[in-house]
């Protein structure tokens, strides 16, 4: 062969193999993970983020991925307790995920966080625990707002609605007993008489004890800082005994499967929270939830469907910003995110990885199991 075509097929052939190599590097998926309670007695709400996700992955797909890269979704299921949480989050490390969208329990996603922040992966959970972002880990991300924010606004509902004596329920989970302890905080700071805090143990079905030994101190209110699960079933017993007092729940309360265990009882119930998802007044929201309905013909069982999406949306965004899906510049970037349109809301992530700007409602369940924001007077638009 000629000494000058045989140097240029060596040129050929080796622009072949560097061809090929670099489509193979740009069809190499880059993984997201979503850990989450699949089963048990959270799955609405597990079903709920694992359907976000990838949904938000096919949308970005069609568009040609991240970076030039195809996403790919990996789910486990934590269950919402702690230690599958553990299980998930080394399989999902050793699936080699950039991120993890999870858990819906804060129980879970602190059993999870030290894992994700030993192996330098993402976490953005709706976890409201103070303690999730009180531990420094620079991999953690919170896409809702923490317990000490409900617990402030909380307090204020309680003055503004002249409810000056009330008692308050928690099950034994970190989240609840540290939002009930915030709560009963704030709650004395503006001269309000807590008569009591009680323990149940989640998922144990009668309260009626419970109930029975708090009505006898005749509380206005009785605020329940736990799951959905039990806070349907306590309102429903406290309609039983003929309790006046009003429920007032924390926002794990806020759930389409609330009005449901309640029954007939669920209309007059209060839930603390962010805006329920029918209540987002932003067009992104609005689009979405057309297509999670088009997608699943349901709507999100609640707002940590969204919540839980915008976790997504921001790593997204602000990979797309940077041009890197490197973690070493990638989570920097995002404790610097300012002002994100989320279907949310617009929120930022701070240096902790805090969501801030976030604003609170408080709603009331109408017959029928719909909301009506009753509070603030901003919200509501008197």
């Amino acid at each position: 062969m000629h000494p000058l075509r045989k140097s240029l097929l060596s040129v050929f052939l080796a622009a072949g193999v560097m061809a090929a190599g670099s489509a193979a590097q740009a069809a190499t998926p880059i993984k997201i993970g979503v850990q989450a309670p699949i089963t048990g007695q959270y799955a609405n709400e597990g079903q709920g983020i694992a359907d976000a996700v990838k949904l938000l992955v096919k949308q970005q797909n069609a568009k040609g991925g991240l970076l030039g890269h195809p996403l790919e979704v990996k789910v486990c299921d934590d269950q919402g307790e702690a230690a599958p949480a553990a299980i998930c989050a080394r399989q999902l490390v050793n699936d080699g995920v950039l991120a993890v969208i999870g858990s819906y329990t804060s129980g879970a996603a602190l059993a999870a966080q030290p894992i994700y922040a030993r192996a330098n992966v993402i976490q953005t959970s709706d976890g409201t625990s103070d303690e999730l972002t009180a531990r420094g880990y620079k991999t953690f991300f919170r896409n809702a707002p923490p317990n000490s924010a409900e617990a402030i606004f909380t307090a204020g509902y309680f003055k503004a609605a002249g409810l000056n004596k009330i008692a308050v329920i928690t099950d034994h989970s970190s989240f609840a007993t540290g939002l009930a302890d915030a709560v009963v905080a704030d709650a004395k700071k503006e001269g309000i008489d807590v008569l009591d805090k009680a323990y149940i143990n989640a998922g144990s079905q009668n309260y009626t004890p419970v109930l029975t030994k708090l009505a006898a101190m005749n509380p206005q209110a009785i605020y329940f800082s736990g799951y959905y699960t039990d806070g349907g079933l306590i309102k429903a017993q406290m309609a039983q005994l003929g309790m006046k007092a009003k429920f007032i729940g924390g926002d794990a309360n806020q759930n389409v499967a609330f009005a449901k265990i309640a029954g007939n009882a669920a209309a007059g119930a209060i839930i603390i929270n962010v805006p329920a998802p029918e209540d987002l007044p932003y067009p992104a929201a609005k689009e979405f939830l057309a297509q999670f309905k088009a997608a699943y013909g349901h709507q999100p069982p609640s707002i940590f469907t969204l919540t839980n999406a915008d976790g997504l949306r921001a790593i997204l965004y602000t990979a797309e910003k940077i041009k890197s899906a490197d973690p070493a510049k990638l989570i920097p970037a995002l404790h610097e995110l300012k002002d994100f349109e989320g279907l949310t809301g617009t929120f930022s992530w701070n240096a902790v990885g805090e969501r801030t700007g976030s604003p609170y409602v408080a709603f009331e369940v109408m017959p029928g199991g719909a909301y009506k924001i009753i509070y603030p007077p901003s919200a509501t638009g008197k």
